[in-house]
């Protein structure tokens, strides 16, 4: 546990899981699309479904997809900051289900240079968050630390071959999950990392066997 944990983060309110959650959430997505959002699809679950306009989630989530952190005072004017920036969004009611946690939100977001992903996540409380899934893949992160996402086919030795370029770049490993679609098929790996990564191993991580893609995930907390 930490002192987060305990006092709650730094932001602008009114609730920490619907608003600097929420930021943090877009943050995530952001960076896991890999560019500048220009378009997203924003699909509210739950609670934040409910009430994401008398809390401002829907400010939040736009803040965060424009990289601005939970403490930024121009949260309440995200919308015409948004449009100002480019970002055409819109915001759905969507149910996901009984298993997904109530404040949930999926994005699907496209960049300015074609780049298009899916991100599901939600706020867990007290500012924390869990994206659990992208692209379809289920997924686990939460944005504790940086992290590198990898889709590869599922083939041995790739995890060795990746955590060894980690390793020549003095980059520690502090957790990794590797998620398939089926044995053989395509899988994502997600390692977070005690460093960032540099662009020129990321770089050598792209050619490796078996490796479609790659994508540094910064961290939000």
């Amino acid at each position: 546990m930490d002192l987060m944990d305990v006092i709650g983060p730094v932001m602008i309110g009114p609730s920490s899981s619907h608003t600097a959650g929420a930021v943090r959430l877009g943050l995530l997505a952001a960076s896991i699309l890999g560019e500048k959002p220009v378009k997203a699809k924003i699909e509210l679950h739950g609670s934040f479904a409910q009430t994401y306009r008398g809390h401002g989630t829907d400010l939040a989530l736009l803040a965060g997809l424009m990289g601005w952190l939970p403490d930024d005072a121009r949260i309440p004017e995200a919308g015409t900051f948004a449009e100002k920036n480019g970002l055409e969004y819109s915001f759905t009611k969507v149910n996901l289900g009984e298993l997904a946690h109530p404040n949930t939100v999926r994005f699907k977001l496209e960049g300015e240079n074609g780049a298009v992903c899916q991100v599901t996540g939600s706020s867990i409380g007290g500012g924390q968050v869990s994206v659990t899934e992208i692209d379809d893949f289920p997924v686990e992160l939460s944005g504790r630390l940086p992290g590198v996402l990898v889709l590869h086919r599922d083939q041995c030795g790739v995890i060795a071959l990746v955590s060894g370029q980690l390793a020549e770049a003095c980059i520690n490993i502090a957790g990794m999950r590797v998620f398939r679609t089926g044995k053989g098929g395509l899988a994502i790996m997600i390692i977070e990392c005690d460093q960032k990564v540099a662009p020129d191993t990321l770089e050598k991580i792209t050619h490796l066997m078996a490796v479609e893609s790659v994508r540094f995930i910064n961290n939000v907390l």
